[in-house]
């Protein structure tokens, strides 16, 4: 049988065409798979691990500085719950009333129990309650935040800098990175309380004067019908975007995870926790 000059060609073209599909080794394919899973991720910097066994089961940019939005309350929280018993009576300065836009519409002069503010800061993200714990803590805002930045570096968290106790925008730099909130948030998973408040969908909480205030969480994860439900922190600003850290126990183990500037928020964090940790949502 005799081949035409067009058919040898295309007997040529599928030949190297085969060679190059067998030079595609298993590294090439688990390099594209990786860059395919990184593209599928909306968040700008995450990190994914077990806490218990120091393993990480995923990382993205882990020491990148973001804006940590109003992530910034878990270190709010932590030093709290660190200085303040919970049943003390804290009263509202001024001051305290000016944060926006989250929050309780305090008055000046009422009092409250930390727990209660607590919860508020957890749940609802209540930037003027963060302000009234400050300065219970500290004597004023300012000063908090010097212990606040002094603590961190303390937990090993050495590319943070907060500006206030919220997270909110500020005219001095403030960022964090993945991994530092990782440290930071596995800080205050010791705490009996901080853990108890953040698995909270939603709590009414009440001003000694008697007036109430229902909170609701704003963790959507916590009324999504996820089979492993994931307690944490949310956080976001125009230009932090979408953020989150939180836990969840995977049989024994305390597995955390990070994700910051999300435009995907809650679907990044099923994709990492459902693909690398292993775990159906």
């Amino acid at each position: 049988m005799t081949f035409s000059f067009f058919q040898r060609s295309k007997v040529f073209v599928v030949c190297v065409l085969a060679s190059a599909l067998c030079a595609f080794t298993g590294a090439d394919l688990q390099l594209a798979e990786a860059k395919s899973s990184a593209s599928s991720v909306s968040a700008r910097a995450a990190i994914f691990s077990n806490s218990t066994k120091g393993e990480r089961y995923y990382g993205k940019n882990v020491h990148m500085k973001v804006s940590p939005a109003s992530t910034t309350k878990v270190m709010t929280a932590l030093l709290v719950l660190e200085k303040l018993s919970l049943d003390k009576v804290v009263t509202v300065s001024s001051h305290a009333t000016s944060p926006q836009p989250t929050k309780l519409h305090l008055r000046a002069g009422e009092k409250f129990r930390v727990r209660d503010l607590l919860y508020a800061v957890l749940l609802k993200s209540a930037n003027d309650a963060s302000v009234v714990l400050a300065e219970a803590v500290a004597g004023s805002e300012w000063e908090f935040v010097q212990m606040m930045n002094k603590r961190a570096k303390q937990l090993g968290a050495k590319n943070t800098r907060f500006q206030n106790s919220h997270g909110l925008p500020s005219k001095g730099e403030q960022y964090t990175t993945a991994y530092d909130m990782y440290l930071i948030f596995r800080a205050a998973l010791k705490h009996p309380f901080f853990r108890s408040a953040i698995k909270q969908k939603s709590r009414t909480i009440k001003s000694l004067g008697g007036r109430t205030f229902a909170l609701r969480s704003h963790n959507k994860i916590l009324f999504f019908d996820w089979k492993q439900k994931i307690y944490g922190k949310t956080g976001y600003t125009r230009s932090a975007q979408s953020c989150f850290v939180g836990y969840f126990m995977k049989g024994k183990d305390v597995c955390i995870i990070a994700v910051f500037g999300c435009s995907r928020r809650w679907e990044d964090i099923k994709h990492i926790v459902s693909r690398y940790g292993g775990v159906a949502l």
